[in-house]
Parts: structure tokens; C-alpha cells; sequence
């Protein structure tokens, strides 16, 4: 018979209750939201930083998404287990969505790679779960169902943990959240509905209605329109056409040699820098179009990879290479990759990874979820994170750490509470600073 000295699951509790996992408090050494910004921006593309300030001062939610860095310092100082996870880093719900595996059918999964670095458990589900309470109240939802997400996110979690942790090995690693899985055994005629346009959506997106929507025709070739300052060109493809073919030799090299075949039936016909998301933007984000004897198209993400904002607090990544970090982090915690996920190098030694642009892409709608849509999302998402936590660490010991009761999951949904009020605190500072003149803001 297994008692609780004999389980290390269990025994971590009598170091870490689960109850402290709920618990909140500011650490002393906490630098001010003016200086951690501040140095958010160092580096950036100048001119775009104030359009990263306006993103991030839209709401408390969109200030928390451009905010990794200030949350991952917080984490660091709370208790938790030392158990460690290939960790996403940056696990908030709209770091989740839909994309087509290389079999062209449509998964759910984890899709932002930014920050991940093999890191404690908590610090994902913690960030995960905050982010359902942020999207809650900016939803103007309950207050009663706002910390109920996270609940129900952090017991799916569980469940999953417990589940998985039990699988043979080779099932779990070919596991896959299928889309049409999902709407086959949703009950909800609404999330049946969302879940159908979705992928009437996404099997629409094509790279060649990419193609027609973002490029111009000019003399029989096509380019990327500039759109400023969102789309614009910073480099010269004929006086940097060496620079540009050495950087694709590069990333060529980075890809199995079955897709560097595949790749060098293409040709880069433009490049164009294009800005994305909230806490990406003013990091040097390009579009490259390639095209091939048939004129058909590929789009190529070609994003700036910039060290972790875990690394602080958990030590260097194995990786000199920030591409190849996240790269090798995706491939370890996702179902099923890009076939076009690799790294390079480009001018100044900035690192980069490169990955395809809007495949069959499925980005979550969060700002139209009602209660019960939110809630089954937040139900998928925590299962989604169990597997790829039982996929890269102790998925055994952290199932009898969580246990059968719902001790962690309430935890869990105090946490997210607290700290979702900590970060209203801080948007309001970053409000302020903006107000005195501190930070520059433009729409974009």
C-alpha cells in the first residue's frame, strides 16, 4: 500500500501547501510598472512603440497580454513545487486557437511560443487562469462567473493531469484535439454554430486569397501593399538580395531535408514588415512572400525571437539560438507543427523564427463569448495545457500533488482573482504614465 511518505506528490505538499497557491502578495523588489515598460520597449522598432502603448491601454485585459515580463517576476517570488514543464511562458486564453496540422486537418492547440522555457508548472496555469477573469470582467460578466472560469479551467487542468499522466506514452504524444471531435460531441447549439463558421472559416484561407488580399500587382509581379505604419517595406529586396538569400540558406538548413526540397521550388518575391498582436508589437515582425514556377504563392512569418522573459528567473535557455528555443519548445509541447517552423539569423545578429502565415488559422472571438461559451473554452484550454504538461515533465507527481479534491482548483480560482485585481491596479499606473507624458500612444 502507497502512503503519503511514499508518494512525492503528496509529500511536496508538506512544503508547498495547496492552499498557499491561492495566496497573493507583492514582492518588495518589485520594479515600478514605469521601469518594467521601459525596458519592455528597449530595442524595439522606435516608431512603433507607441502603437504598442495604445494596444496594451485599451483594457485591463489587453494591458495583461502585453505584460508577460511583469507577471513572470511576480510568479517567481510565490511558493511552488521546483516541478518543471516545457512552459509556454506567455499562457493566456488567446494563446490558444485552431491551425491545420500538415495532414490538413484542423487541431486545437497552444500556438504562441514567444517566452517558452522548461519553467515550473504553476507559472501557466496561473497565467491561464487570470486571464479568464480579465476576459470575464471585460465581458462585464459576473464577478461570481469571472472567478468561476478559472475554477473551471484549473478542474479541467486537473482532470486532464490525472488522465493523461495514465496514458501509454506513444498515445499521448499522437493525442490530438481535433475541431471536428469538438463539434461532434459539443452539446451547446451555440458552440456547435461557432465551432462550424469557424472552420468554414479557416478552410477559406488559403494562400492564394492571402495573396489577393494583402498584395497589389506591379508590372505582372505581385508585392505586399504598404499600409502605414502597420505594412511597410524596411528593406530593399535587389541591394540586400545577398543578405536576404544568406538568411534563407540559413533557415533552409534549420528544416528537414524533405521541406528544404520542398522550399527551394520557391523564390522570395517581397518583404514586408507587418505589425501583430499586443506584446509583440515593435519587434521586428516581416511577411515574406515566396512564389514558385506556378506562380502559386507562400506566405512566411518571419518573427523576431528575443530571450525569454522566464529566463531570468529560471536560468539560461539550453539554446543560444532564440529561434531555435522556440521552435524546439513548439515542437515539444504541440500536437502537430508547420511543416515551415524554423530559425535563423539575419543583419545585426538578431535571431529569428519562421513559421507560414495564417494556415487555416482559428483565432478565438473571446470579446463575443457569453458565460457558457467562455466557460467550455475554458474547459478546453486547461485540458490542452494538461497534456502538454504530462508531454514534457512529471505528469505523474504534479496529478498527486493536485489530488482528487478541488483543494487546487479553488486555489487556483483565488489566485487568478487576486491577481486579476492587481492587474487593474497596474493598468491604471500604466494610465497615468501615459497621462503625464511618460509613454506615447498611437492608433495602429
Amino acid at each position: 500500500m502507497t502512503t503519503a511518505s511514499d508518494n512525492p506528490g503528496k509529500k511536496i505538499r508538506d512544503k508547498v501547501p495547496r492552499t498557499s497557491q491561492g495566496n497573493f502578495k507583492l514582492s518588495s523588489k518589485r520594479p515600478t510598472i514605469l521601469q518594467t515598460i521601459s525596458a519592455a520597449n528597449h530595442d524595439r522598432v522606435k516608431d512603433l512603440i507607441p502603437i504598442r502603448m495604445s494596444r496594451m491601454s485599451v483594457s485591463p485585459f489587453a494591458f495583461y497580454r502585453g505584460t508577460a515580463d511583469i507577471m513572470a517576476h511576480d510568479l517567481s517570488f510565490l511558493p511552488h513545487t521546483q516541478l518543471q514543464v516545457q512552459a509556454m511562458g506567455d499562457c493566456h486564453l488567446m494563446n490558444f486557437g485552431g491551425f491545420a496540422t500538415p495532414e490538413r486537418n484542423l487541431i486545437f492547440d497552444a500556438n504562441d511560443f514567444d517566452e517558452t522555457l522548461p519553467a515550473p508548472w504553476e507559472w501557466d496555469i496561473k497565467r491561464l487562469a487570470t486571464s479568464f477573469v480579465l476576459a470575464a470582467r471585460n465581458n462585464h460578466m459576473r464577478e461570481t462567473d469571472a472567478q468561476q472560469m478559472a475554477v473551471d479551467m484549473a478542474v479541467a487542468y486537473r482532470n486532464g493531469i490525472a488522465e493523461y499522466s495514465q496514458m501509454n506514452t506513444l498515445e499521448l504524444w499522437y493525442m490530438k484535439f481535433e475541431i471536428q471531435d469538438l463539434l461532434n460531441k459539443a452539446h451547446n447549439e451555440k458552440i456547435k454554430t461557432m465551432l462550424k463558421d469557424a472552420m468554414d472559416k479557416a478552410e477559406k484561407t488559403t494562400p492564394q486569397k492571402e495573396l489577393y488580399k494583402i498584395t497589389q500587382s506591379v508590372i505582372g509581379n505581385f508585392e505586399i501593399q504598404d499600409q502605414h505604419p502597420l505594412i511597410y517595406h524596411p528593406i530593399d529586396l535587389v541591394k540586400q538580395k545577398d543578405m536576404v538569400q544568406s538568411f534563407l540558406n540559413f533557415y533552409s538548413n534549420t528544416l528537414q531535408d524533405d521541406r528544404r526540397f520542398l522550399l527551394s521550388g520557391y523564390h522570395v518575391a517581397d518583404v514586408a514588415l507587418k505589425v501583430v498582436g499586443v506584446g509583440s508589437v515593435g519587434t521586428r515582425c516581416l511577411v515574406a512572400l515566396l512564389m514558385n514556377k506556378k506562380d502559386e504563392p507562400l506566405f512566411l512569418q518571419v518573427k523576431e525571437a528575443r530571450t525569454s522573459v522566464l529566463e531570468a528567473y529560471t536560468g539560461k535557455s539550453k539554446y543560444t539560438h532564440n529561434g531555435e528555443r522556440i521552435v524546439q519548445g513548439q515542437r515539444l509541447v504541440q500536437a502537430a507543427s508547420d511543416i515551415f517552423l524554423g530559425w535563423s539569423t539575419g543583419p545585426e545578429n538578431r535571431q529569428y523564427y519562421l513559421r507560414q502565415l495564417r494556415d487555416r488559422k482559428i483565432a478565438p472571438d473571446v470579446e463575443h463569448f457569453d458565460k457558457d461559451v467562455l466557460a467550455a473554452y475554458a474547459g478546453l484550454c486547461g485540458r490542452v495545457l494538461a497534456r502538454a504538461h504530462v508531454k514534457t515533465g512529471p505528469g505523474d507527481v504534479i496529478s498527486s500533488y493536485l489530488g482528487k479534491a478541488d483543494i487546487m482548483d479553488e486555489a487556483i480560482g483565488k489566485f487568478a482573482v487576486a491577481y486579476a485585481d492587481q492587474t487593474e491596479k497596474d493598468y491604471e499606473g500604466f494610465l497615468k504614465a501615459i497621462k503625464a507624458g511618460k509613454f506615447q500612444v498611437e492608433n495602429g
